[in-house]
């Protein structure tokens, strides 16, 4: 069975999006082993200057560097990452279950992204959209075409 694992900068504290994520992570069950890490995000103040963004980011990099797994495919969400449909997602996982290369590990930043030494550690850069979402919404929508990449690949219909 696959394994994934979702590191996150910062906790959701909207109940809407802890309720989305909550109902597609019980829907994993039969498809994969899941597990969500959550990491702080370093507070910074209303106007932070670029060197308080890159400490912070620096700070933010070590503790997601220590949750890291071994032997996992790392994917670092990333704007300047490579965009992919929802069928090239489900691809990716079919091939990476049929590689036997089957664990995977997602990073999702906080307000300011991923520190750029997180990105070098990765093995993939994925971006979700040109668009710019909450990283909030943006674990909420990595779990959701997680799922629909699962139902891709089972021929389910919810894909349509």
């Amino acid at each position: 069975m696959i394994s994934i694992k979702i590191i996150c900068v910062g906790k959701l504290k909207e109940p809407f999006y802890t309720d989305a994520a909550n109902e597609y992570a019980k829907r994993f069950g039969g498809y994969c082993k899941l597990d969500v890490t959550e990491v702080p995000e370093h507070r910074l103040p209303d106007k932070p200057s670029d060197v308080q963004i890159t400490l912070a980011l620096e700070k933010e990099s070590a503790a997601v560097e220590a949750k890291i797994p071994q032997a996992h495919a790392v994917y670092a969400l990333c704007v300047e990452g490579r965009e992919m449909t929802s069928p090239e997602l489900a691809g990716l996982l079919a091939d990476h279950a049929g590689s036997g290369d089957s664990r995977l590990c997602f990073i999702i930043g906080g307000s300011y992204g991923l520190h750029d030494a997180i990105k070098r550690k990765a093995n993939y850069l994925l971006s979700m959209s040109k668009m710019t979402f909450p990283h909030n919404l943006a674990r909420v929508i990595l779990l959701e075409q997680l799922y629909r990449a699962f139902k891709i690949n089972e021929g389910g219909k919810y894909h349509k």
